[in-house]
């Protein structure tokens, strides 16, 4: 997996709700086997969105999705916008904040607090990630 813990966002956050893997296997009306199977092809991004979508809804989540621009195409977009004189307010916000407040904006607008990323541990983590980064 490109981002995200190593054991594969569906079992930390199953982890940082408390679900065992039983009741979550019961809730899919699957066996505890095949709840690893779908977790393990989760954390090697071998799952599709319609399975994710549906482990998701069993954990009461809901599966959202961004994409987001590679480098290269986003640095090709900035210098298009200021030579077309829609220069981006700051040109000297980079990437990654650029990522961190469109996670900010979706988190205010689309967002549950069990993942308020307001409240962070000493790395700079989610409290919520940084167990399950632990786990």
């Amino acid at each position: 997996m490109a981002d995200g813990p190593l054991a594969g966002w569906l079992r930390s956050i199953r982890a940082a709700l408390g679900l065992s893997a039983a009741a979550l296997a019961a809730r899919l009306e699957i066996t505890a086997s095949g709840l690893r199977k779908l977790e393990q092809a989760e954390a090697q991004d071998a799952i599709t969105l319609a399975t994710l979508r549906r482990v998701a809804a069993a954990m009461d989540c809901e599966l959202q999705q961004a994409l987001r621009l590679a480098r290269q195409f986003q640095q090709r977009a900035d210098r298009t916008m200021t030579v077309e004189a829609q220069q981006i307010d700051n040109m000297n916000t980079t990437n990654e904040q650029r990522t961190r407040e469109l996670a900010d904006e979706l988190l205010r607008t689309h967002g549950n607090p069990l993942w308020d990323c307001t409240t962070s541990s000493p790395q700079g983590l989610p409290l919520w990630m940084q167990m399950s980064w632990m786990a």
